[in-house]
């Protein structure tokens, strides 16, 4: 079976040179990378778990006798050119990808 691929652009990464009578060039240059989407599920995946496992701790550290709950969590991703699936703290990265998962009353 032949694996799906995926373009990610990544970081852009800055390139001088120069110009006439010697005036530098400072410019960036966006790099492409094709990932195997087979592996970025596998990294997705696992993000998720630990996630998971995170607020399932939240959850057992509030209790069932609590009138608190954790209802609602919004977190920020971004993917590298390697395939890493990255939590963002703080300051939203130009790219990032936002996750919400909301508690569903069952």
């Amino acid at each position: 079976m032949t694996d799906e691929f995926i373009l990610v652009v990544t970081d852009e990464e800055p390139v001088e040179g120069q110009r006439g009578w010697g005036s530098e060039v400072k410019k960036a240059i966006a790099n492409t990378v094709q990932l195997p989407m087979s592996l970025l599920e596998q990294n997705m995946n696992r993000f998720l778990q630990l996630v998971g496992r995170l607020f399932q701790q939240v959850d057992q550290q509030i209790g069932t006798d609590s009138d608190m709950r954790l209802d609602e969590v919004e977190l920020s991703i971004e993917i590298s050119g390697k395939g890493e699936v990255k939590l963002v703290a703080g300051a939203e990265a130009k790219g990032a990808i936002t996750l919400k998962f909301k508690r569903v009353e069952r």
